[in-house]
């Protein structure tokens, strides 16, 4: 469930981010993009909090809930960071 709820906020940011910029080529392909995009984060997501839920969750619930929350952060934040500007695209001017 966390897995999804990444890939969800992952998705959602990167859409605002992409219509803040005016970004993209049409919706259609914005939208195909994005469900690509998110569909590989909420896997990697998913892999990381069953990881970390399934070996370190045993021993440590808090630990494991520690760390499945600062991966998560740091999985979108890199998805944003990479992704939230196309081709180099600044949006600041």
């Amino acid at each position: 469930m966390a897995g999804l709820a990444t890939g969800l906020l992952g998705i959602r940011l990167l859409a605002a981010a992409w219509q803040a910029c005016d970004a993209g080529v049409n919706a259609s392909a914005n939208g195909l993009a994005l469900l690509c995009y998110g569909a590989f984060l909420t896997l990697l997501a998913l892999a990381w909090w069953g990881t970390a839920l399934g070996y370190v969750g045993p021993r440590n619930a808090a630990a494991a809930l520690l760390a499945g929350t600062a991966g998560s952060a740091v999985m979108v934040w890199a998805f944003i960071a990479v992704l939230g500007v196309p081709h180099g695209y600044d949006c600041s001017t």
